[in-house]
């Protein structure tokens, strides 16, 4: 238990949370993937966002009077490392699971939660992969239709947000980033300073126009493993970024929680899987999904295990 009525159930006995409101207690299920960022991010860079995110939402729904919110220890399992995109499904610093082993997880932690009484989850785990996200949008349908409640995937709020900060001048260079290019170092860097790398404002321009150039640069041999322009990162940029993408979140948050959001927006797997690009790299990604999920049944069933 910590400040104010923001409580971590790690921290807490079995009587103190089934006291807890269940009405005015929203869980917060944060994540991030282990996932390549290249030589000037961490692997958890994700998960260093999605924490932060997930405070200042926690801080932002306790304003309420009487509203409390149940945090939940970080998952650090994902699905999908940008290396998808070249077809490089081992690449150094992506430890990612297969799809559905990340759905059956939400899924799982679902049911616990709404067999207990919880009406209100939000997942906060931000990461663009597709399939990623179809796996917690479908874990969080379950729950919604299951137990009355509702179950959000917050990274449906979040990709919508588009104000421009870069200059002209560096969205040129920056060009069509998904993955660790100036907005995304920036980002981090501002909320993490002391794990910002040495030699990033070197870094060589990785510059791609389309999803067509994505996948020709993560192809080649030498991709270093991010997109767009890391050596224009700066913490101004960051700063002003993360407010703007943290206010345009908790705007839609409150109006869910004043039951104002509207739920038959397209998500963001929706929207993805109607690009071309992206569905063959979805497509492409379930299939080698599937082959190991293929090799490790064999394996279980040659030693006779369930």
């Amino acid at each position: 238990m910590t400040e104010a009525q923001i409580y971590y159930v790690q921290d807490m006995s079995t009587v103190e949370i089934t006291a807890l409101d269940k009405e005015k207690t929203v869980v917060i299920l944060p994540g991030g993937i282990l996932e390549q960022h290249g030589p000037y991010l961490p692997v958890f860079t994700d998960g260093y966002m999605n924490q932060a995110l997930t405070m200042e939402i926690a801080n932002s729904i306790i304003k309420r009077p009487g509203w409390k919110v149940l945090i939940f220890p970080t998952v650090p399992l994902g699905s999908g490392g940008a290396n998808e995109i070249g077809r490089k499904y081992n690449f150094s610093g992506t430890y990612a699971v297969r799809h559905n082993i990340l759905r059956s997880i939400f899924m799982d932690w679902g049911s616990e939660l709404g067999d207990q009484g919880f009406e209100k989850i939000f997942v906060v785990h931000m990461h663009g992969a597709p399939n990623h996200n179809q796996a917690i949008d479908q874990a969080c349908d379950y729950f919604s239709e299951t137990y009355n409640g509702r179950m959000v995937n917050i990274w449906n709020l979040a990709f919508s947000y588009n104000e421009e900060l870069r200059n002209e001048q560096e969205q040129k260079e920056d060009g069509f980033t998904v993955h660790a290019g100036v907005g995304e170092t920036s980002i981090l860097y501002h909320l993490k300073p002391d794990l910002k790398k040495t030699g990033y404002k070197n870094a060589p321009p990785i510059t791609a126009a389309s999803p067509e150039d994505l996948v020709t640069l993560a192809k080649e041999k030498e991709w270093p493993g991010y997109f767009g322009s890391p050596r224009l990162a700066n913490s101004n940029l960051g700063e002003k970024s993360w407010k703007g993408w943290t206010n345009h979140i908790i705007k839609q948050v409150e109006n869910i929680l004043d039951s104002k959001y509207d739920f038959n927006k397209p998500t963001y797997y929706q929207i993805m899987s109607n690009n071309p690009v992206f569905k063959l790299i979805n497509e492409d990604a379930k299939t080698f999904d599937r082959q190991k999920e293929l090799k490790q049944n064999a394996w279980l069933k040659s030693k006779g295990f369930d």
